[in-house]
Formats: C-alpha cells, sequence, structure tokens
C-alpha cells in the first residue's frame, strides 16, 4: 500500500541536493526525448544558450522576456503571502495594459514626461482595481479567490478582443483586427539597449523585498497569512489589510501589462498577456515567496522560453516539440518542491487473522 507522509523540515543541504536531483533528471528524460527526436541532445543544449547568449540582441530578448515575469510574480507573491490565491494575473495584466492604452490612445501628443506617468499610474490602477473585485466578494462573503479570479482572466480577454475587433479597431488597418500604434510619445524609452522596463523591474524587486521584510503593513500581511485568527487576536483589520494587499498585487500585475503593451507591442492587442499570469504563478512559488529569488527565477523561465524558441528554428523542431522540451524540465523542478515537503511509503499489508488462521491449519 502506498502512502503519503509529511516529512520533518529538511535542511538547506537536503533542499540544495533535491533540486540538484530534479535537475539532472530533467536533463535526462529531455535527453531520452530529444534522441526519440532523431537529434543529438548536446547540440540541442547548447544552441539553446545559444540562442539566449549568443550575442548581444539574444541576451537582451531574453531579459525582455525576464521583465513582465519578475514584476508579475512580485504581485503573485504579495496575494500568496496572504493565502489568497489570485490566478487573476493574467486578467489584471491586460486591464492595466488596458487603462494604460487608453491614455496612450487618448493624449498621443502628451509630452513623454507626462504621458508615461501618467500610463504608470493608470496600468496600475487598471490591474488593482481588477484584483479589488475578487478580493472584495472575498472579504464580504467569503466566495473562492481561485475560481473567481480565474473567471475574471476570460472577461479581460473577452473585452480586449472586444475592443480590437470593434470600437478600437485601427481603419487604416486594411481590414485586419488591430488597434493603432502609439505615438513615440507613449513608449517606453531604451536603456543600454533594453526598455526602460528593466529599471522598474530592478525598483520593484527591492522595494518589494524591504516591504515584505521590514514594514508594518508588510508584517500583518505575512500574519494573515499565517493565521487570521491571530491577527484578529492581535487586532488587525483582516478585511480593510486584505483590500490593500489585494490592490497592490492586481496594480504590480496591471504594471507589467503597461509595459508590454508600451515598451514590447506599443499597442494594445489580445497577445499582451501571452500567459506570464499563469507562468507567474510558478515562479512565485519556486522562488519561496522571496522578492531577490524571483528575479533569478524569473531569468531562467526566460532563458527556457527564449532557447526553446530558437531551437525550433535552428533544428526545424515543432513549437509543440520544444514546449514539450519546456513543460518536462518544470515536472521535475516542480516535482521537487513535493519530495521536498513529503515522502511515500510502502507498507506491506498484513496477512488477516482469518489467513493466519488458514495458514496455521
Amino acid at each position: 500500500m502506498l502512502r503519503i507522509i509529511k516529512k520533518p523540515e529538511p535542511s538547506k543541504q537536503q533542499l540544495v541536493a533535491i533540486k540538484i536531483t530534479a535537475v539532472i533528471l530533467a536533463f535526462v528524460a529531455s535527453t531520452v526525448f530529444i534522441l526519440s527526436l532523431g537529434h543529438n541532445p548536446f547540440s540541442v543544449y547548447f544552441s539553446m544558450l545559444e540562442g539566449c547568449f549568443g550575442s548581444l540582441y539574444r541576451f537582451n530578448e531574453t531579459v525582455i522576456k525576464t521583465i513582465p515575469l519578475a514584476i508579475t510574480s512580485l504581485g503573485i507573491l504579495i496575494a500568496f503571502k496572504m493565502k489568497f490565491w489570485n490566478i487573476g494575473g493574467e486578467g489584471q495584466i491586460l486591464m492595466g495594459a488596458f487603462l494604460a492604452s487608453f491614455f496612450a490612445l487618448k493624449f498621443p501628443s502628451m509630452p513623454m514626461a507626462l504621458l508615461m506617468p501618467l500610463m504608470i499610474v493608470a496600468g496600475m490602477v487598471g490591474g488593482g482595481l481588477w484584483a479589488l473585485i475578487p478580493a472584495f466578494f472575498k472579504a464580504r462573503l467569503g466566495t473562492n479567490e481561485t475560481l473567481f479570479t480565474l473567471m475574471m482572466n476570460y472577461i479581460a480577454l473577452q473585452w480586449v478582443t472586444y475592443l480590437q475587433y470593434g470600437p478600437w479597431k485601427d481603419p487604416n488597418a486594411l481590414g485586419f483586427p488591430k488597434i493603432p500604434n502609439f505615438s513615440s510619445n507613449a513608449v517606453l524609452p531604451s536603456v543600454l539597449g533594453i526598455h526602460a522596463g528593466w529599471i522598474i523591474c530592478l525598483l520593484f524587486i527591492a522595494g518589494i523585498y524591504v516591504f515584505m521584510k521590514y514594514s508594518k503593513k508588510g508584517f500583518e500581511i505575512s500574519v494573515i497569512g499565517e493565521s487570521e485568527t491571530t491577527a484578529l487576536y492581535a487586532g488587525m483589520n483582516v478585511k480593510k489589510i486584505t483590500l490593500i494587499a489585494i490592490f497592490m498585487s492586481g496594480a504590480l500585475c496591471g504594471l507589467a501589462g503597461m509595459i508590454q503593451a508600451s515598451a514590447v507591442s506599443n499597442t494594445l492587442s489580445i497577445e499582451i498577456a501571452g500567459g506570464v499570469g499563469y507562468t507567474a504563478i510558478i515562479v512565485a512559488w519556486l522562488s519561496g515567496l522571496s522578492a531577490p529569488i524571483i528575479l533569478l527565477v524569473s531569468f531562467l523561465f526566460a532563458t527556457l522560453v527564449q532557447g526553446g524558441a530558437y531551437i525550433q528554428t535552428a533544428f526545424q523542431i515543432p513549437q509543440s516539440a520544444a514546449q514539450i522540451l519546456q513543460g518536462m524540465i518544470l515536472i521535475f523542478v516542480l516535482g521537487s518542491e513535493f519530495f521536498s515537503k513529503y515522502k511515500i511509503d510502502i507498507k506491506k499489508e498484513k496477512p488477516s487473522d482469518n489467513e493466519d488462521g488458514a495458514r496455521t491449519a
């Protein structure tokens, strides 16, 4: 009989050993998969690294993929710290991008010094308000935030789709469903060859780390996550803190949407989020809800995505095969989380009394 048993808290050395074992197993499984496709695994691995770091352009692309993932993961971190399972990062990214795009399209001639801060604030407000809806119902009626935030993703997607195919459709796009591009005033400038989103990302990584570790509000969020009863006993206004924290969570996701719309797409589209909201959940979880580690894990994920895209071209590997490769690596890494907390016990069933009696007889 198989039983899943919770293990004592592992030491740091044991955690490192489990992670290393997971990575080795992931490479072994990936090697077998690549061999089944008829390719040399070492060439494929080398090409993945080459696709990420082979030139300054490829490195920049890897960093550009890291930025929205890291910022969205920071938003997920705040919600998860208080055991509010925010699965709605995807929708919050879209709504942040939508509100930022509203000002970009309505005021294209506004000076960049005014328009850019306005878009940043609008993006954060858009994502924050979208996250507040499930938080409000959770605080008032005790609704399930996991399903609520997930459903909100589809509403946000349909809203942007409506805009793209309807009232915001570019009349000069020859019938193609596309929203007009932003003016140059609404596009984030580049710094060292990469859009300025990387500076915003680093500032928020440091800011959220300090906020969660040293601020009173960060402490209250952690206490509510550990025990709501304790928070109530200590006199904390749990509902108010919950609403503030979830607004911050959605605001960070909305900021990621604003950056994607302004600096990467230069317009609003249904592809703005691109699954980042879902991937950020994995990143936040793997990082142990630590802001500095989120940056590292986001970069590793971006490397995986960028390298996977490169080998599609280099080896003519179908996109689905590249995604399977990424998925296999993720399964082993995520599986290591399970084995760091639980173990599988195989217990032999004892023979019943009747069987003993029969054997004795």
